[in-house]
């Protein structure tokens, strides 16, 4: 009896592929042909799921979109309850830098996808940016409730606020990613941000820290 494949388990296996050697040397060096040998499988095989290298590019960005809203998923998910908007947003912005290998991977491709698709006319023409829309919608939601609940300061813009913290985001990913600072000094200038925004939180804070040093 035949063997029943599995095709997204095999097209899994192919981006997968190409997501390990990204990391490894870039993705501007990834071929067809190396990606097949790394996941193993015949040059025809990884042509038969991907006519391109853009589809097979566009795949891998597509599956480490998925696995990095899992993860959010998953970190908001183990937060206490309840939740403040200030704590939310932290986890939030905290899992989109990149301070282990599954995130440093998804930044190396998105990075070298986003350079390359301004050069290349088959890469720009397939979206990649749901990811950050997705990320800044949220982000919206949650300083609009935030400022309804008087928690903001009550001269901010939820939108103009999400767009500030996205952008500090990615700058700070990028400084992770190339060693100009580490996890820690990242996390602790995305916090200074955050206190800007939740002044009331950040009170709230120093009275906490003020009755522990006493």
């Amino acid at each position: 009896m035949p063997k029943i494949v599995d095709h997204d388990e095999r097209r899994a296996q192919l981006t997968d592929a190409l997501v390990r050697l990204a990391a490894r040397s870039g993705l501007h060096s990834v071929t067809m042909r190396a990606v097949a040998a790394e996941a193993g499988v015949s040059l025809r095989l990884v042509q038969y799921y991907f006519h391109t290298k853009a589809q097979l590019m566009h795949a891998a960005l597509a599956r480490l979109t998925e696995q990095s809203n899992q993860r959010w998923a998953k970190r908001i998910a183990a937060l206490a309850e309840p939740t403040s908007t200030r704590g939310y947003l932290r986890e939030l912005l905290a899992e989109a830098l990149p301070t282990d290998e599954p995130s440093r991977a998804f930044h190396l491709v998105w990075s070298s996808y986003a350079v390359l698709a301004m050069t290349d006319p088959e890469l720009a023409a397939q979206p990649f940016i749901e990811g950050p829309n997705l990320l800044e919608g949220r982000l919206i939601e949650a300083l609009e409730s935030a400022h309804r609940a008087g928690e903001l300061r009550p001269e901010a813009d939820p939108s103009t606020e999400a767009a500030r913290l996205l952008s500090i985001n990615h700058g700070l990913a990028t400084s992770v990613l190339i060693g100009q600072r580490g996890a820690a000094a990242a996390h602790a200038i995305l916090n200074y941000h955050l206190d800007e925004l939740f002044p009331d939180n950040l009170k709230e804070r120093g009275h906490t820290q003020s009755r522990q040093d006493s």
